[in-house]
This record gives structure tokens, sequence and C-alpha cells, in this order.
């Protein structure tokens, strides 16, 4: 999945219009225009579609979890540079407040079926011996569990 795909779904999933994805942004301190927000929303094969790159991402991630928790207090840790499904996946979890058993029942509604030991080892560090590389396939199905149930109290925090 491409960072375009997930922000669309998660645009998608919240019923975000163009102005809640530029104070998101906002949130997080990146300052983007309604244009730049539109060409990550096209599709690829749009002329005008442009990829969002890692850094901006996080940038939304981050601000995501700003408007769903509030402010750190203290230092803000800085965006990265680098996202890979891990991630992304974890900071979706901490912005819509999940614990386990939410993520679960979520990709359950969408037909993938994980254990809290397969899931727990999404969100290990690297180098532990039970990390386990998020695939493509786990984000999607928690994206799409997401939409399943808009009326959900998951999404009503």
């Amino acid at each position: 999945m491409t960072n375009n795909d997930i922000l669309r779904r998660v645009r998608f999933v919240f019923d975000f219009d163009d102005s809640k994805m530029i104070e998101i942004f906002g949130h997080a301190g990146r300052e983007v225009t309604r244009a730049e927000v539109s060409d990550w929303l096209k599709k690829e094969d749009d002329p005008d579609y442009r990829a969002c790159h890692d850094p901006e991402f996080a940038a939304f991630l981050d601000g995501l979890i700003i408007e769903k928790r509030g402010k750190k207090e203290g230092v803000q840790p800085p965006v990265e540079e680098r996202l890979n499904n891990n991630i992304i996946f974890r900071k979706l979890r901490i912005a819509l407040n999940l614990q386990a058993d939410d993520v679960l029942k979520i990709m359950h509604r969408a037909g993938l079926g994980l254990s809290k030991h397969e899931l727990s080892a999404f969100f290990r560090k690297p180098g532990h011996k039970h990390y386990r590389e998020c695939k493509d396939q786990a984000l999607r199905g928690f994206l799409k569990g997401l939409q399943i149930d808009p009326g959900s109290p998951v999404l009503n925090n």
C-alpha cells in the first residue's frame, strides 16, 4: 500500500474534508495547501497525482494522533523520515487509543484472524526476536475493518 492509498482510506473512514485534512497536518506543524491535499488524494492514473512522501505522511499521522488524543506535553518527537507498515499501524492504533482486543475485533470484521501474539509482534522493535513485519494485507485488513462499521465507538472517540 502506498501512503496515498492509506491517506485516502483514512479520509474516507473519518469523513474528513479538505479543511480538516489541512488542519490535521497543521497539528504536527506541517503547513500544506488544499492543492497538495487534493493531489495526494487523486488516483495514480490522474495527471495531477502527486506521491505523499514519508515525512509528509508521518506528519499527517502525528497530526491525527494530536487530533484524536490531544497534544503530548513536553518536546514533540521528530517526524520520521522513513515509514513502514509497522510504524503506520502503530500510529493509527495510538491515534484511535486502541487496545489489542479492539484491534483484533476490527481485523476480524474484515475477515482477518490474528492472535494477540501475532498482533503484538507488529508493535515490537525491529531487532526483537519476535518482531514481525506488517504486510500490506494486515494493514489493509485493519483499514477495511474500520470502514465496515463507521458507527463503531472506536471512530466516535
